[in-house]
Protein backbone atom coordinates (compact mmCIF):
# COMPACT_ATOMS: atom_id res chain seq x y z
CA UNK A 1 0.00 0.00 0.00
CA UNK A 2 1.36 3.42 -0.99
CA UNK A 3 2.24 5.64 1.96
CA UNK A 4 1.53 9.28 1.22
CA UNK A 5 3.96 11.73 2.90
CA UNK A 6 2.30 14.17 5.29
CA UNK A 7 4.37 17.06 3.94
CA UNK A 8 6.41 17.44 0.75
CA UNK A 9 8.69 20.22 -0.42
CA UNK A 10 10.12 20.22 -3.93
CA UNK A 11 12.42 22.77 -5.51
CA UNK A 12 13.71 23.40 -9.04
CA UNK A 13 16.10 26.04 -10.41
CA UNK A 14 15.84 28.56 -13.18
CA UNK A 15 18.53 28.56 -15.82
CA UNK A 16 20.66 30.65 -18.12
CA UNK A 17 21.73 29.47 -21.55
CA UNK A 18 25.45 29.96 -22.04
CA UNK A 19 25.67 28.67 -25.60
CA UNK A 20 23.13 27.51 -28.15
CA UNK A 21 20.42 30.15 -27.87
CA UNK A 22 17.84 29.45 -30.62
CA UNK A 23 19.63 26.18 -31.42
CA UNK A 24 17.89 23.36 -29.57
CA UNK A 25 14.72 23.46 -31.66
CA UNK A 26 16.88 22.91 -34.76
CA UNK A 27 18.32 19.73 -33.27
CA UNK A 28 21.60 21.38 -32.24
CA UNK A 29 23.30 21.11 -28.82
CA UNK A 30 23.20 23.72 -26.08
CA UNK A 31 25.11 24.43 -22.87
CA UNK A 32 23.00 25.65 -19.97
CA UNK A 33 23.53 26.42 -16.30
CA UNK A 34 21.06 25.88 -13.47
CA UNK A 35 21.09 28.94 -11.20
CA UNK A 36 20.35 29.68 -7.55
CA UNK A 37 17.00 31.33 -8.26
CA UNK A 38 14.36 28.68 -7.61
CA UNK A 39 10.71 27.71 -7.45
CA UNK A 40 9.56 25.88 -4.31
CA UNK A 41 6.36 23.90 -3.79
CA UNK A 42 5.39 22.90 -0.26
CA UNK A 43 2.32 20.72 0.23
CA UNK A 44 0.49 19.25 3.25
CA UNK A 45 -1.61 16.13 2.74
CA UNK A 46 -5.39 16.38 2.67
CA UNK A 47 -7.95 13.68 3.38
CA UNK A 48 -9.65 14.05 0.00
CA UNK A 49 -8.50 14.11 -3.65
CA UNK A 50 -8.31 17.88 -4.02
CA UNK A 51 -5.19 19.89 -4.77
CA UNK A 52 -5.42 23.44 -3.41
CA UNK A 53 -2.66 25.58 -4.92
CA UNK A 54 -1.76 29.01 -3.55
CA UNK A 55 0.62 31.18 -5.62
CA UNK A 56 1.05 34.37 -3.54
CA UNK A 57 3.77 35.82 -5.81
CA UNK A 58 1.24 36.28 -8.61
CA UNK A 59 -1.91 36.47 -6.45
CA UNK A 60 -3.38 33.27 -7.93
CA UNK A 61 -5.20 30.30 -6.44
CA UNK A 62 -6.11 27.03 -8.17
CA UNK A 63 -8.37 24.19 -6.98
CA UNK A 64 -8.17 20.85 -8.80
CA UNK A 65 -10.47 17.98 -7.89
CA UNK A 66 -9.13 14.84 -9.53
CA UNK A 67 -12.43 13.05 -9.03
CA UNK A 68 -13.62 15.28 -11.85
CA UNK A 69 -12.43 15.33 -15.49
CA UNK A 70 -9.36 17.52 -15.95
CA UNK A 71 -10.32 20.39 -18.24
CA UNK A 72 -7.82 23.16 -18.98
CA UNK A 73 -9.01 26.61 -17.98
CA UNK A 74 -6.26 28.60 -19.72
CA UNK A 75 -3.41 28.08 -22.18
CA UNK A 76 -0.63 27.55 -19.65
CA UNK A 77 -2.62 25.46 -17.18
CA UNK A 78 0.45 23.60 -15.98
CA UNK A 79 -0.89 22.17 -12.72
CA UNK A 80 -3.73 20.44 -14.55
CA UNK A 81 -1.52 19.35 -17.44
CA UNK A 82 1.03 17.83 -15.04
CA UNK A 83 -1.69 15.86 -13.30
CA UNK A 84 -3.18 14.77 -16.61
CA UNK A 85 0.18 13.56 -17.93
CA UNK A 86 0.84 11.48 -14.83
CA UNK A 87 -2.68 10.10 -14.70
CA UNK A 88 -2.02 8.91 -18.25
CA UNK A 89 1.13 7.29 -16.86
CA UNK A 90 -1.18 5.26 -14.56
CA UNK A 91 -0.32 7.06 -11.35
CA UNK A 92 -3.10 6.88 -8.78
CA UNK A 93 -3.63 9.67 -6.24
CA UNK A 94 -5.53 8.68 -3.11
CA UNK A 95 -4.92 12.04 -1.44
CA UNK A 96 -4.62 15.64 -2.55
CA UNK A 97 -2.48 18.35 -0.96
CA UNK A 98 -2.71 21.96 0.15
CA UNK A 99 0.22 23.50 -1.72
CA UNK A 100 2.02 26.83 -1.55
CA UNK A 101 4.14 27.83 -4.53
CA UNK A 102 6.82 30.53 -4.19
CA UNK A 103 9.59 31.65 -6.51
CA UNK A 104 12.71 33.79 -6.68
CA UNK A 105 12.98 33.39 -10.48
CA UNK A 106 12.10 36.51 -12.49
CA UNK A 107 8.86 35.84 -14.38
CA UNK A 108 8.60 36.10 -18.19
CA UNK A 109 12.26 37.05 -18.45
CA UNK A 110 13.93 34.12 -20.20
CA UNK A 111 15.14 32.34 -17.06
CA UNK A 112 12.66 29.46 -17.43
CA UNK A 113 10.36 30.08 -14.51
CA UNK A 114 7.59 28.08 -16.20
CA UNK A 115 9.84 25.08 -16.82
CA UNK A 116 11.13 25.18 -13.24
CA UNK A 117 7.50 25.17 -12.11
CA UNK A 118 6.68 22.17 -14.28
CA UNK A 119 9.73 20.24 -13.06
CA UNK A 120 9.04 21.04 -9.40
CA UNK A 121 5.37 20.05 -9.84
CA UNK A 122 6.23 16.80 -11.62
CA UNK A 123 8.74 15.99 -8.87
CA UNK A 124 6.08 16.77 -6.25
CA UNK A 125 3.51 14.47 -7.84
CA UNK A 126 5.96 11.58 -8.22
CA UNK A 127 6.99 12.02 -4.58
CA UNK A 128 3.38 12.14 -3.40
CA UNK A 129 2.80 8.59 -4.61
CA UNK A 130 6.36 7.35 -3.89
CA UNK A 131 6.89 6.54 -7.57
CA UNK A 132 10.49 5.51 -8.27
CA UNK A 133 10.71 8.05 -11.06
CA UNK A 134 11.11 10.71 -8.39
CA UNK A 135 14.77 9.60 -8.37
CA UNK A 136 15.12 9.82 -12.18
CA UNK A 137 15.92 13.38 -13.35
CA UNK A 138 15.69 12.50 -17.05
CA UNK A 139 12.23 11.01 -16.65
CA UNK A 140 11.02 13.99 -14.63
CA UNK A 141 12.34 16.29 -17.35
CA UNK A 142 10.78 14.29 -20.17
CA UNK A 143 7.33 14.33 -18.63
CA UNK A 144 7.62 17.96 -17.55
CA UNK A 145 8.35 18.82 -21.19
CA UNK A 146 5.28 16.88 -22.24
CA UNK A 147 3.12 18.74 -19.74
CA UNK A 148 4.48 22.17 -20.65
CA UNK A 149 5.14 22.02 -24.37
CA UNK A 150 3.45 19.07 -26.03
CA UNK A 151 0.14 19.39 -24.18
CA UNK A 152 -0.25 22.99 -25.33
CA UNK A 153 1.38 22.62 -28.76
CA UNK A 154 4.09 25.14 -27.89
CA UNK A 155 7.23 25.59 -29.96
CA UNK A 156 9.94 25.41 -27.29
CA UNK A 157 12.75 22.87 -27.06
CA UNK A 158 13.71 20.65 -24.13
CA UNK A 159 16.69 22.53 -22.71
CA UNK A 160 14.77 24.22 -19.91
CA UNK A 161 13.16 21.16 -18.35
CA UNK A 162 16.31 19.05 -18.51
CA UNK A 163 18.50 21.78 -17.02
CA UNK A 164 16.06 22.36 -14.16
CA UNK A 165 15.87 18.65 -13.42
CA UNK A 166 19.55 17.72 -13.80
CA UNK A 167 21.12 20.91 -12.42
CA UNK A 168 24.63 22.28 -12.63
CA UNK A 169 26.40 22.95 -15.92
CA UNK A 170 25.01 20.70 -18.64
CA UNK A 171 25.65 19.96 -22.29
CA UNK A 172 22.44 18.85 -23.98
CA UNK A 173 22.35 17.12 -27.35
CA UNK A 174 19.01 15.36 -27.64
CA UNK A 175 19.80 13.78 -30.99
CA UNK A 176 22.96 11.82 -30.15
CA UNK A 177 23.47 8.77 -27.90
CA UNK A 178 24.97 9.89 -24.60
CA UNK A 179 24.36 13.48 -25.60
CA UNK A 180 23.30 14.64 -22.13
CA UNK A 181 26.44 15.37 -20.12
CA UNK A 182 27.29 17.27 -16.97
CA UNK A 183 30.37 19.45 -17.50
CA UNK A 184 33.15 19.76 -14.95
CA UNK A 185 33.97 23.47 -15.03
CA UNK A 186 33.68 25.35 -11.74
CA UNK A 187 32.42 28.77 -12.76
CA UNK A 188 32.40 31.95 -10.73
CA UNK A 189 29.70 34.55 -10.26
CA UNK A 190 27.35 35.78 -12.93
CA UNK A 191 25.04 38.77 -12.76
CA UNK A 192 21.57 38.32 -14.18
CA UNK A 193 20.01 41.57 -15.31
CA UNK A 194 16.24 41.85 -15.74
CA UNK A 195 15.41 44.62 -18.20
CA UNK A 196 11.79 44.74 -17.10
CA UNK A 197 10.81 44.70 -20.77
CA UNK A 198 7.94 42.29 -21.48
CA UNK A 199 8.73 39.63 -24.07
CA UNK A 200 6.58 37.56 -26.38
CA UNK A 201 8.48 34.29 -26.72
CA UNK A 202 6.06 32.75 -29.20
CA UNK A 203 6.31 35.71 -31.59
CA UNK A 204 10.12 35.60 -31.45
CA UNK A 205 10.21 31.83 -31.95
CA UNK A 206 7.75 32.01 -34.82
CA UNK A 207 9.97 34.44 -36.72
CA UNK A 208 13.38 32.98 -35.89
CA UNK A 209 12.51 29.30 -35.87
CA UNK A 210 10.12 29.65 -38.79
CA UNK A 211 12.66 31.54 -40.89
CA UNK A 212 15.46 29.08 -40.23
CA UNK A 213 13.22 26.05 -40.80
CA UNK A 214 11.86 27.38 -44.08
CA UNK A 215 15.37 28.15 -45.32
CA UNK A 216 16.66 24.71 -44.35
CA UNK A 217 13.72 23.00 -46.06
CA UNK A 218 14.49 24.91 -49.24
CA UNK A 219 18.15 23.94 -48.98
CA UNK A 220 17.31 20.25 -48.48
CA UNK A 221 15.33 20.25 -51.72
CA UNK A 222 18.42 21.50 -53.52
CA UNK A 223 21.02 19.39 -51.69
CA UNK A 224 19.60 16.49 -49.69
CA UNK A 225 22.78 15.52 -47.83
CA UNK A 226 23.26 18.92 -46.16
CA UNK A 227 21.77 19.67 -42.75
CA UNK A 228 22.31 22.41 -40.19
CA UNK A 229 24.51 19.99 -38.22
CA UNK A 230 27.15 19.93 -40.96
CA UNK A 231 26.41 23.00 -43.07
CA UNK A 232 29.55 25.13 -43.51
CA UNK A 233 29.80 28.86 -44.13
CA UNK A 234 31.27 28.12 -47.55
CA UNK A 235 28.28 25.95 -48.47
CA UNK A 236 25.90 28.59 -47.17
CA UNK A 237 27.55 31.18 -49.41
CA UNK A 238 27.36 28.82 -52.40
CA UNK A 239 23.59 28.45 -51.95
CA UNK A 240 23.01 32.06 -50.93
CA UNK A 241 20.73 32.60 -53.93
CA UNK A 242 18.14 30.34 -52.27
CA UNK A 243 17.62 32.62 -49.27
CA UNK A 244 16.29 36.02 -48.41
CA UNK A 245 18.84 38.26 -46.64
CA UNK A 246 17.06 37.60 -43.32
CA UNK A 247 17.16 33.82 -43.85
CA UNK A 248 20.84 33.96 -44.77
CA UNK A 249 21.61 35.83 -41.55
CA UNK A 250 19.64 33.32 -39.49
CA UNK A 251 21.57 30.38 -40.94
CA UNK A 252 24.92 32.18 -40.70
CA UNK A 253 24.28 32.85 -36.99
CA UNK A 254 23.29 29.23 -36.44
CA UNK A 255 26.54 27.99 -38.00
CA UNK A 256 28.66 30.33 -35.89
CA UNK A 257 26.78 29.56 -32.68
CA UNK A 258 26.82 25.81 -33.39
CA UNK A 259 30.61 25.87 -33.62
CA UNK A 260 30.91 28.15 -30.57
CA UNK A 261 29.01 25.59 -28.53
CA UNK A 262 31.50 22.85 -29.41
CA UNK A 263 34.47 25.08 -28.59
CA UNK A 264 32.87 25.95 -25.26
CA UNK A 265 32.08 22.31 -24.49
CA UNK A 266 35.72 21.31 -24.90
CA UNK A 267 36.83 24.12 -22.60
CA UNK A 268 34.10 23.62 -19.98
CA UNK A 269 34.78 19.90 -19.74
CA UNK A 270 37.85 20.80 -17.67
CA UNK A 271 37.57 21.92 -14.04
CA UNK A 272 40.02 24.75 -14.68
CA UNK A 273 38.47 27.25 -17.08
CA UNK A 274 39.97 30.20 -18.93
CA UNK A 275 37.54 32.85 -17.70
CA UNK A 276 38.65 35.42 -20.27
CA UNK A 277 38.16 32.95 -23.12
CA UNK A 278 34.71 32.05 -21.81
CA UNK A 279 33.80 35.74 -21.77
CA UNK A 280 35.07 36.15 -25.33
CA UNK A 281 32.89 33.28 -26.55
CA UNK A 282 29.84 34.75 -24.81
CA UNK A 283 30.45 38.08 -26.55
CA UNK A 284 30.66 36.42 -29.97
CA UNK A 285 27.37 34.65 -29.26
CA UNK A 286 25.74 37.97 -28.35
CA UNK A 287 26.99 39.50 -31.61
CA UNK A 288 25.01 36.89 -33.55
CA UNK A 289 21.89 37.30 -31.42
CA UNK A 290 21.98 41.08 -31.81
CA UNK A 291 23.13 41.54 -35.40
CA UNK A 292 21.83 38.47 -37.25
CA UNK A 293 18.95 37.00 -35.28
CA UNK A 294 17.78 40.51 -34.30
CA UNK A 295 16.47 39.38 -30.91
CA UNK A 296 18.23 41.91 -28.69
CA UNK A 297 16.77 45.28 -27.68
CA UNK A 298 18.36 48.71 -27.16
CA UNK A 299 17.95 48.41 -23.39
CA UNK A 300 19.51 44.94 -23.26
CA UNK A 301 22.36 46.25 -25.42
CA UNK A 302 22.94 49.13 -22.99
CA UNK A 303 22.93 46.79 -20.00
CA UNK A 304 25.41 44.48 -21.72
CA UNK A 305 27.71 47.35 -22.72
CA UNK A 306 27.62 48.79 -19.19
CA UNK A 307 28.43 45.37 -17.72
CA UNK A 308 31.47 44.95 -19.94
CA UNK A 309 32.69 48.44 -19.08
CA UNK A 310 32.36 47.60 -15.39
CA UNK A 311 34.60 44.56 -15.57
CA UNK A 312 32.46 41.70 -16.87
CA UNK A 313 34.42 39.31 -19.07
CA UNK A 314 31.47 38.55 -21.32
CA UNK A 315 27.73 39.17 -21.54
CA UNK A 316 24.75 38.17 -23.64
CA UNK A 317 20.98 38.17 -23.60
CA UNK A 318 19.28 35.16 -22.08
CA UNK A 319 16.36 33.23 -23.50
CA UNK A 320 14.48 33.96 -26.70
CA UNK A 321 15.19 37.69 -26.57
CA UNK A 322 12.94 40.61 -27.40
CA UNK A 323 13.11 41.72 -23.76
CA UNK A 324 13.58 39.86 -20.52
CA UNK A 325 17.05 39.24 -19.13
CA UNK A 326 20.71 39.40 -19.99
CA UNK A 327 23.58 38.06 -17.95
CA UNK A 328 27.23 38.90 -17.49
CA UNK A 329 30.08 36.63 -16.44
CA UNK A 330 31.85 38.63 -13.76
CA UNK A 331 33.72 36.34 -11.34
CA UNK A 332 35.80 39.21 -9.94
CA UNK A 333 33.58 42.24 -10.53
CA UNK A 334 30.02 41.13 -9.93
CA UNK A 335 29.23 43.90 -7.44
CA UNK A 336 30.36 46.61 -9.86
CA UNK A 337 28.45 44.96 -12.69
CA UNK A 338 25.28 44.81 -10.59
CA UNK A 339 25.59 48.53 -9.94
CA UNK A 340 26.07 49.22 -13.65
CA UNK A 341 22.91 47.30 -14.49
CA UNK A 342 20.97 49.36 -11.96
CA UNK A 343 22.22 52.56 -13.58
CA UNK A 344 20.82 51.34 -16.90
CA UNK A 345 17.39 50.73 -15.36
CA UNK A 346 17.70 46.97 -14.88
CA UNK A 347 17.24 44.78 -11.81
CA UNK A 348 20.39 42.74 -11.02
CA UNK A 349 20.61 39.34 -9.37
CA UNK A 350 24.01 37.93 -8.43
CA UNK A 351 23.83 34.24 -9.34
CA UNK A 352 25.89 31.09 -9.19
CA UNK A 353 25.48 27.50 -10.35
CA UNK A 354 23.00 25.41 -8.41
CA UNK A 355 21.68 21.86 -8.07
CA UNK A 356 18.77 20.40 -9.98
CA UNK A 357 15.31 19.61 -8.62
CA UNK A 358 14.99 17.81 -5.31
CA UNK A 359 12.30 16.67 -2.89
CA UNK A 360 12.11 16.65 0.92
CA UNK A 361 9.45 14.64 2.77
CA UNK A 362 8.12 14.59 6.33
Amino acid sequence: MTMYPEKITTSAPGRICLFGEHQDYLGLPVIALAINRRINITGVKRNDRIFNLDLPDINLKEVINIDQPIVYTHQKDYFRSGLKVLLNEKLHFTNGYDCRVTSTIPINSGTSSSSALNVAWMHFLFTAVSDERRHQPLEIARLAHRAEVIEFNESGGMMDQYTASIGGLVYLDFHSPGGIQKLNAKLGHFVLGDSGEPKDTQVILSRVRGGATNALNRLSQEQKDISIKILTSEQLDFYKYLFTPAEYDLLKANIIDRDLCQTAKQMLSQESTDDSKLGELLNIHQDQLRDRLLVSTPKLDRMIKASLKSGALGAKLNGSGGGGCMFAYAPNSYKQVAEAIIREGGIPYIITADTGSFALVE
